[in-house]
Order: structure tokens, then sequence, then C-alpha cells
């Protein structure tokens, strides 16, 4: 039999169980710890012997939650159900056995790991533990208990935001607002605290289970909180737009657990987590940011058979927006960096970029004076082509110029070595024409970085004609290394995530044009559950670069003796930077922009308030006498983005499946509800796709024509699939 848990017994009494999963990096909850933990269940309750449990883990990190596996192998409700009330008849039997038992929590404690704690009537968390319900972010709420142990602990006020944010809160934190009750500086020395209280504690009793119990800060009846419940829908609605029902469940468990008493609430939660298990939304929110992505973190994009590697110098080229912040994530990673620039003053501009994001979070209490020093000194600012010796890796992050772009390969290439490998940090233009001006284009790739580069989690990976499969390698390993998930993509105009991306806010552009109020369309782009709305988003990434990139590639198409398509949104960004409404660098584009956040310019909104819609834009672009409905305005924004993306499949651009639907929610925020772009097409099915499809390219344009491939899948019955 796998023991999941170690006991010993101890001389005083108390039973030492230690958690620790065979075959396993860290603790989960599934089958195998179940099992564990109804025997230890059973064991305080029926051993004279076991005056009290200290629960503690073997692992560097207490319990992650549980196995998601085995979530995602439920068939029904019911299943779903069942196996919630499973650990909670369990947690209930240890809470109730009139022995005390004391959780000692290090490292991360998740989901059904802080649950099973709550079960615990002492928790004492170690320095630097972080525990947290990040569950609904998969679209699921803790099944555990964790809606109605929350709450009773440290009220529903309290509780709600960790609940339905599913963020996480460190050790020190968590004693403040009552979630843990003690701290220690080591595993050792928390064990011996909860044995002590133990001792104190023969007869331990939950705060729930005491005749006289009431919530802290009052329960669903008492003004304070009935207010907070009245308008926490409707703030949760104007955040999520509905699109995420795990979110309405917690509520709605929370509320309706604090009408009841605590047995009847822990079967309430039950039926609201068999609802999220059975979603949509929860199934492709599994699918794609659990599986697809662990899936990409253990190197299905990488080529097989090539040995690890690491980078241990990085040069840069060019201190600006991007390479600034490419050089502060690798030097975070431990990485010596060497930012150059044409002049010393751009160089050191680089570099005091790091500083000001390591002085933000001296403020926050996150790090150290000392860590920030050491991490700086990773960094050189220089302008000295020679201080690129010894490099294993050299990123061009200049400007999105071919001309540019090749001096500053030759200047790099001739200083070098012969195994070093050279990256483009381009964004539209192709890796194999790049690689042109390079004397080894078998060592060119292009490492595709998001702005900003300390908070953006992807990085797409573009492989040239002649790119070697080590230095893909490489590549992979390096963005594995500074702490970001890679994607792997073949070489093309505009790549992947651009060229996809591009069609979200051409499509708002083009209805601009057609005469739809511009609020509407921001709606529609926020009601789909994008991120940002495309006009706002057009603004923050510049019209002035849109027209750059669409000009060059005319060009480019030209040259190569190919015609080229114009979106009838680009005659929108034409018109506005005529005006000089080039977008938020300049403080006014389509909306206007405050001047007091820094990034405005003249036209702004006189330095206070939000961001507001251009007045003008109703007059430039006058309105249609009659609006289209909002569902044709989310649909175009969303299929605009499917259609692309599946002919980027269809042309062999994307490489998996999993690469796809990732890529295009962790780099230009796709709608995760959805669980990416092809699962947005797999979870309609191809039929019903390619019927809206055509019907929207009779009234809008051939742009909306459905992708070769996904017309297949409605014939046989096909879909995306790895």
């Amino acid at each position: 039999m796998i023991e999941a848990i170690q006991f010993e017994l101890g001389d005083d009494g108390i039973l030492l169980a230690t958690l620790d999963l065979p075959g396993r990096p860290m603790n989960v909850l599934n089958d195998i710890t179940s099992a564990a933990i109804e025997r230890m269940v059973q064991r305080v309750e029926t051993d004279p012997a076991v005056l009290g449990l200290v629960l503690s883990s073997g692992k560097k990190d207490f319990l992650a939650g549980a196995d998601l596996e085995g979530i995602r192998d439920i068939a029904s409700a019911q299943q779903a159900f069942d196996l919630s009330m499973v650990m909670k008849r369990q947690l209930r039997r240890l809470e109730k056995s009139g022995k005390p038992a004391v959780a000692v929590i290090h490292g991360m404690c998740f989901g059904g790991g802080l649950e099973l704690t709550l079960a615990c009537h002492h928790r004492i968390a170690v320095d630097g533990a972080r525990l947290g319900t990040p569950e609904v972010k998969l679209g699921l709420l803790p099944g555990g208990g964790g809606t109605q142990r929350l709450p009773r602990l440290v009220g529903m006020q309290t509780a709600m935001p960790l609940l339905c944010e599913g963020g996480e809160v460190r050790a020190d934190k968590a004693l403040a607002i009552g979630l843990v009750h003690a701290l220690a500086p080591s595993r050792e020395a928390a064990i011996a605290q909860a044995r002590a209280w133990c001792g104190a504690h023969p007869k331990a009793q939950q705060p729930w289970d005491a005749p006289k119990f009431r919530y802290p800060g009052g329960d669903s009846r008492s003004p304070a909180v009935a207010q907070m419940l009245a308008i926490a829908p409707a703030m949760a609605a104007a955040k999520s737009w509905n699109n995420y029902p795990a979110i309405t469940h917690v509520m709605s468990s929370v509320f309706e657990g604090g009408l009841v008493d605590f047995d009847t609430a822990l079967l309430i939660e039950s039926r609201y987590f068999a609802a999220c298990v059975v979603s949509p939304e929860s199934r492709n929110l599994l699918n794609t940011l659990w599986f697809q992505l662990n899936a990409i973190k253990k190197g299905a994009s990488r080529p097989k058979g090539v040995p690890a590697g690491k980078v241990g110098k990085l040069g840069i080229l060019g201190a600006g927006m991007m390479g600034a912040g490419i050089a502060y994530v690798s030097a975070k990673a431990g990485i010596e960096v060497v930012l150059l620039d044409t002049t010393q003053a751009a160089a050191d501009q680089g570099k005091a970029h790091s500083q000001n994001l390591l002085d933000k979070a001296l403020k926050r209490g996150r790090g150290s004076a000392e860590q920030r020093d050491a991490l700086l000194a990773r960094i050189t600012p220089t302008t000295s082509h020679d201080a690129l010796a010894g490099c294993d890796l050299v990123i061009e992050a200049v400007f999105e110029d071919r001309a540019v772009k090749a001096e500053v390969t030759k200047m790099a290439e001739a200083k070098i070595g012969e195994r070093a490998v050279f990256a483009s940090n381009t964004s539209t233009l192709p890796i194999t024409g790049l690689a042109a001006a390079s004397s080894r284009p078998a060592r060119f790739i292009g490492l595709h970085f998001f702005s900003p580069v300390d908070r953006m989690p992807l990085v797409e990976i573009i492989v040239g004609r002649d790119t070697s499969n080590e230095t893909l390698a490489r590549g992979f390993d390096y963005v594995l290394q500074i702490g970001k998930t890679p994607i792997v993509v073949n070489d093309s105009r505009g790549f992947y995530t651009s060229r996809v991306f591009g069609t979200y806010v051409m499509e708002g552009l083009a209805m601009l044009a057609e005469g739809v109020h511009p609020r509407s369309i921001e709606v529609a782009g926020l009601q789909a559950g994008m991120p940002m709305p495309p006009l706002a988003l057009q603004d923050e990434v510049s019209l002035s670069l849109a027209l750059h990139v669409a000009e060059q590639t005319k060009k480019d198409l030209a040259a190569a003796g190919q015609a080229s398509f114009e979106h009838p949104g680009l005659a929108v960004v034409r018109r506005m930077c005529e005006i000089g409404r080039l977008g938020r660098k300049v403080g006014q584009g389509f909306y206007d922009w405050p001047a007091a956040d820094g990034k405005g310019g003249t036209g702004g909104t006189g330095g206070t308030g939000e961001k507001a819609l251009w007045p003008g834009l109703t007059t430039m672009f006058p309105l249609a006498p009659q609006q289209p409905a909002q569902r044709e305005l989310i649909d175009r924004l969303m299929f605009a983005q499917a259609n692309e993306a599946a002919r980027c499949w269809q042309e062999g651009v994307l490489r998996s499946v999993a690469d796809a639907n990732v890529g295009s929610i962790l780099g230009w925020g796709f709608a995760p509800f959805h669980g990416g772009v092809l699962q947005f097409i797999n979870a309609m099915g191809a039929t019903r796709f390619v019927a809206r499809s055509r019907e929207l390219a009779a009234r809008h344009g051939e742009r909306f024509a459905p992708a070769a491939v996904v017309v297949t899948q409605a014939e046989t019955g096909g879909r995306f699939a790895d």
C-alpha cells in the first residue's frame, strides 16, 4: 500500500502526521491522499493513545490543491457532488473528534490544501508561507468546505475577495486577518509550538460548533453584510460581464451558507461546486490554463534530444522600453546582462527602468535593498560592442526597421562567439528575412516579448527557415529560465500573435468607419471577454506604429510580386494620423488621455480623471441611423480572431493547438473562459462556426469567410487536436 502520510506518535500523545505523497514533487489531493486522510482521521477518532494531531508536510510546500486530472475526469454533476462530500465528511469528523488538531503550514498551501488546514483547530504558518483559494481562476470553487469555513473564520467581507479573485496571502497577512493563529521561523519551531498548543487545549472545538457562534462582522442577515452582498454581484458582473459563472456560484454559496447551520451549508457548497465542474467555462479553463499550459512548460514544444542549457551572459541591443524590460527580467533570473545602446545616456536610462521597478517593489515591502543592488549590479549599460564577448545569447530590441536590424546584427556578430545564439525581438518582420543579414542563420531565431515585459507572461519563439533545433532549444530554455511561458511558431509575416491580435483591433476600427457608436464597440470588446476594448487598445500600441507596420508590409509584398489586402480599419488609422491623434503616447487618439498619468501630451483631459472617448469621433465618423445588435459586434470581434488563427494552423504557422490556445490567452488576452482561440471553434463546433462565419461574410466582407480547414472539419466531424 502506498502511504501518502507518515505517522509518528510522541511520548506526549501527539500524533505527528507528515504529508509526503510518493513519486510527486508536490502534495496534491487525489485518491491516494484521500485514503491516507481517512486512515488519519480514523486513528485520531479511535486510538486512545492519540491525544492530539499535528499535521505537516514532508515536502517544500504544504499542499498545492486537488489533482486536476481527477476533476477533468468527472462526468456528471452527481459525481462532482459525491466527490466533494467525501472530503467534507472526513474533515467534519476530524474537527468534531474531540481532540485538538493543528496544521503546520509552510511553502504553498492552496485550494484543497488550505481547506484541509481550515478543518484543524489551530494553524501555525512558517515565515514565507503562501495561502490561497485559486479555484475560481479555473472556473471552480473550493469544494471541501472553503466557502463556509473561511467566512466563518475571517468574516464574509474579508473572505469574499479571497474566494472570488483567487489571490493569495503571505503568512504575515494571513495572521493579520485571522486566517492563521501564529507564525514560526521554521517548520521545526512550528511543530514544537503545535505540540504545546495541543497539550494546552485537550478539548479543542471549532468556533462554528460552539453554541453561541457568530460570524465575525455579521452573517447574511446583518445589514452591513447584506449591503455588501447586494452590490457584490453587480460589481462582479461589471468586471467579468457574467462570463465567469464560478464567481456568482461562490457568492451564492457564501450568502446561502450564511443563512443555515454549518452542515447544511456544506451541502449547499457541494451543489454549487458540481455546477462549476460541469460548466463549459471550467472545462475550457482547465484544459488550456492547466493541462495545455503545463504541457508547454514541461517542454512539449521543445526539440527532443537536445541537452538542456542555461544563459549565463546576455547581450541586449537597444535600451528602449522593450530592451530595458528584457534586461530586468533576465537580471532578476540571475543572468549577467550587457545593455547596449548608441549613447551612454540611453543605456543608463534603460538600466534606470530596473531601478524604478525595484524601488517601487521595496516601497510595497517586497524584497530588500541588498537584493535590489545585487540585481542592478548584474546589468552593465554600455555603448561598446566589445562588451558582448562571452554572451551566450544576444537579443536585438531596436526599431522595427529591417535596415536598422540588419546593421546591429552584423555589428554584434562580429563580437560574439561562434556558438552564441542571436535573437530578434521583432513583432512582425519575418525571421528568415532578418536572418539574411546574419553570417550564421542556423543560430538566428525570433524571441517576441510582450509589453510590459516584467508583467506579460508569454514569449513567442519564431523559427526561421534555417533555424536549427539546437538554437530553438536554447531559446526555449532561456524563456523558461526567466520565468516566462514559451510558445513556438513557424515564420511568417506577423507570425501568430501579432497577426491574429491585429484582426481584433482592426475589426473595431472597421466598425467605427461603418458608423457604429464608439461606445458600443468598446462595450462589445469587454462583453466578449477581452481585457481591453479595441479602440483603447489601438491607442495603447500607437496608431503611427500600426500605420508604419502596414506600409512596410505593403512594400514587402509588392517587392515580392504579391498583392496586399487592406483591411477597412486601416483607413481609420490613416485619418487619425493625419490630424495628429496618434494614441496615448501623445495624449490623444480615439480617447483623450489624462496628462497626469505621465503618458499624456497635449489634448488630454486636463490632467485629472479617467481617459474618455474623444467627442470628435462621431463627427469624423458619423453614426449610422441603424445601429447593429450588440451580439453582432461581439461575434465580429471574436470570429475575426478565430478565423485568422485557423488560417495560421492551415498555413503551418502554428505547430500545436496548445501553443495556439495558450498563446492567445497569455499573449493578447483572448477571452480566457473560451479556453483559447482554437478551443473557441472546438467548443462551438465546426458546423456552427462555418455557418455563422458565412453569415458574417455575407454582411461584412470576405475576410469572414471560414478558413478551409474548418470547412473540412465541418464536413468530416473533425476538430483541432494535436
